[in-house]
């Protein structure tokens, strides 16, 4: 997979934390590191969706009109009417 680079800035006790978690040998860089927060939450995140859709498939049915998919999609669609 071909890399590319992303710099960003941090405090100092954050930066620190995750030196400090590269030292314990867990990875190897500050940059694996971080890879492996993303990906988890990458994968928090599509797991979190497939609750809310398996759970939206087994309540009361709903409707939702084309607009609002075409507009917002629809997840974000879904999402806000299962806040109401």
């Amino acid at each position: 997979m071909a890399m590319t680079s992303l710099n960003i800035s941090l405090p100092e006790a954050l930066k620190e934390y995750v030196e400090g978690q590269v030292a314990s040998g867990d990875w190897g860089t500050p940059s694996e590191y971080v890879r492996e927060l993303i990906r988890q939450d990458k994968e928090r995140r599509l797991g979190n969706l497939e609750q809310e859709l398996l759970a939206a498939a087994k309540g009361r049915k709903i409707e939702l009109p084309i607009a609002d998919i075409r507009r917002k999609g629809l997840i974000s669609t879904l999402r806000e009417r299962a806040r109401r």
